[in-house]
């Protein structure tokens, strides 16, 4: 297996960044592409909305349907599924990206935040995940590929901000389980991580703006690591905590430069690594 060609991908948060970088990889091939977001009208600090990613993918080369979902809410999610179902006969990849970010220590964080952020990254993704995984489990090489960190319990990744930290693990604990729960079943379940701050608009706006975006790597990194694991044999690919450049280093990648946004630069390290 080694391409998405007609591949079914249903893809939380894929109106920009990441989840959008990744769909418009695997439109490359000719992928049918859910894209399942909330922003349905362009914000001024957001770019891009669920309608111009899919204009973007189809031009591209992909199919696409607009999904306007809320990963919290069962029903809405629902209806992306049954539409994605409806339009192209069934569903093989499921991509948890949507995400909620808040790094507030404990004695500062609104409990809405907290809410908000285990509603989106943990609930979100077992939500969809459940609801995915009986068209998974008819599809040739189901995965689901979870944009979660390796889990380590080492305090450091706790003490400064405990409620993202649990809220992101939450993703990967998914991972951890789904894998082996549904491994007879041929399901792989993995998680992928970046090892250096990517250029999205979490980073522009909440972690340090264009300075910060300076020191990144571009969405690509990812999306291209991405193709990889979902493009290997279900069966011989579950369970694992992929880092984005380790696994491209594995299959030849040499050059990193061209995914830096400012080659002159020194990146920062992501989160948890």
């Amino acid at each position: 297996m080694n391409t998405l060609k007609g591949k079914t991908i249903f893809i939380t948060g894929a109106s920009r960044g990441i989840g959008k970088a990744v769909a418009l990889r695997a439109a490359v091939d000719g992928a049918n592409i859910a894209v399942v977001a909330k922003t349905k009208e362009t914000h001024p600090k957001l770019p891009g909305t669920v309608y111009t990613a899919v204009e973007d993918i189809e031009s591209t080369g992909g199919n696409a349907i607009p999904c306007i979902t809320d990963v919290r809410f069962e029903d809405q999610v629902k209806a992306a599924v049954d539409a994605t179902v409806d339009r192209f006969g069934g569903i093989d990849i499921l991509i948890n990206n949507a995400s909620a970010i808040n790094l507030s220590p404990t004695l500062e964080i609104e409990m809405n935040r907290y809410d908000l952020m285990f509603s989106v990254n943990a609930r979100g993704t077992f939500l969809c995940s459940k609801l995915c995984i009986p068209y998974l489990k008819e599809a040739e090489n189901p995965h689901i590929l979870n944009l979660s960190p390796p889990l380590n319990m080492d305090p450091k990744w706790f003490k400064n901000n405990l409620a993202y930290t649990m809220a992101k693990y939450g993703m990967s604990m998914c991972v951890l389980g789904m894998a082996e729960e549904f491994k007879k079943e041929g399901i792989a379940v993995n998680a992928l991580w970046p090892k250096t701050s990517i250029a999205t608009a979490a980073v522009r706006n909440l972690l340090g703006g264009e300075s910060a975006v300076k020191h990144s790597r571009k969405p690509e990194i990812v999306a291209d690591a991405a193709y990889l694991i979902l493009t290997k044999p279900s069966i011989e690919c579950t369970g694992n905590f992929f880092i984005d450049e380790e696994i491209l280093l594995e299959h030849g990648t040499t050059d990193f430069e061209k995914y830096s946004v400012d080659p002159n630069s020194n990146l920062y390290l992501d989160f948890f690594l």
